[in-house]
């Protein structure tokens, strides 16, 4: 089943998310690695500077997606002001279907 983790940054955080992206991005390659990772990418202000996340991965239920999304290391640094974890159904254009 696919999960939305929608994470909010903190305002004026971006030296954590910038001080942290190293392992945050060995964190999404395991998660490619594992083949748990559908897709995912930041949000971006105005300006184009990162203000939050979206990682859409695979997981068996809500516990497994939440302790995802805790093992983050952004979320482990105390970057996200708010993390959403929400189960998502993808209908139109997805990439088997391509």
């Amino acid at each position: 089943m696919l999960f939305a983790l929608i994470c909010k940054d903190k305002p004026g955080a971006l030296n954590v998310r910038m001080e942290t992206r190293p392992k945050h991005v060995e964190f999404i390659n395991g998660l490619i690695a594992d083949r748990k990772l559908a897709f995912a990418g930041p949000f971006l202000d105005a300006e184009g500077k990162s203000i939050g996340s979206l990682v859409m991965i695979e997981a068996a239920g809500q516990a497994e997606a939440e302790a995802v999304a805790a093992s983050d290391p952004y979320a482990r640094a105390g970057l996200f002001d708010s993390v959403e974890v929400l189960p998502w159904t993808w209908v139109f254009n997805k990439p088997a279907d391509a």
